[in-house]
């Protein structure tokens, strides 16, 4: 699901369901973070590093741990991009070549509604306009809940670049939707604060993609070097 949103430069391994059976250890080293914590957290935080080291090996980098590091962002091998996902039933990491792309950032959630408020805290009233009209013109789908997804992708896809927070105010993001496909697009987030500085220019959004399919909205943002 979630490779279909990346270009062929960027390996990914997800996991459906939620037999962790068969899924690699973790090291000493993240054992010690998940020591205190419950077994929903300890099982996901298991399987998406599992996915991460099995990614490490399709890109031919040797399989190692992956720490927390500022604001919990994953700490990757030298010269290696990435970003992890997980909720309820499906975890997936997805790698690159940090000289293929300068970033990349995935999201996946339970395409359902998401709890009272949430929505008015994480989206602009263009976004909550365009928004009404996809629910209006495309239903089943769950537009609100697409929409945190890509706020997610771009904050992952954001942070390597700057090390700074993004609040979910500070890009407007606009969703299209393929006109063969309903249940797939494209993803184009504004940046209304000043975005990093990549290649010697000044980003000033980012794209990305989108799929809705097996109870499941994902999204995915890269950022090339050029």
């Amino acid at each position: 699901m979630i490779e279909e949103l990346l270009p062929a430069t960027v390996v990914t391994v997800e996991a459906h369901g939620d037999d962790d059976a068969g899924h690699l250890p973790l090291y000493p080293e993240e054992e010690a973070l998940v020591a205190r914590a419950v077994a929903k957290r300890r099982r996901e935080f298991t399987v998406v590093r599992s996915c991460a080291r099995r990614a490490m090996e399709k890109l031919g980098v040797p399989p190692q741990p992956v720490l927390n590091g500022e604001r919990g962002a994953p700490q990757w091998p030298a010269g290696v991009a990435g970003s992890m996902t997980h909720c309820d039933g499906y975890c997936a990491a997805a790698l690159v070549r940090a000289a293929d792309l300068a970033s990349v950032g995935i999201d996946a959630e339970p395409d359902g509604p998401l709890p009272d408020g949430v929505l008015s805290a994480v989206s602009l009233p263009g976004e909550a306009q365009r928004l009404r009209r996809l629910a209006w013109e495309r239903p089943g789908i769950h537009w609100e809940r697409l929409l945190f997804s890509a706020k997610e992708s771009v904050y992952k896809a954001w942070f390597p670049l700057t090390g700074k927070w993004l609040d979910f105010m500070e890009a407007d993001i606009e969703i299209s939707v393929d006109p063969v496909d309903p249940r797939r697009g494209v993803l184009r987030a504004a940046l209304l604060v000043p975005g990093p500085v990549v290649g010697g220019r000044r980003v000033t959004h980012f794209d990305g993609r989108w799929t809705a399919q097996h109870g499941l909205v994902a999204t995915a943002i890269t950022v090339p070097h050029a």
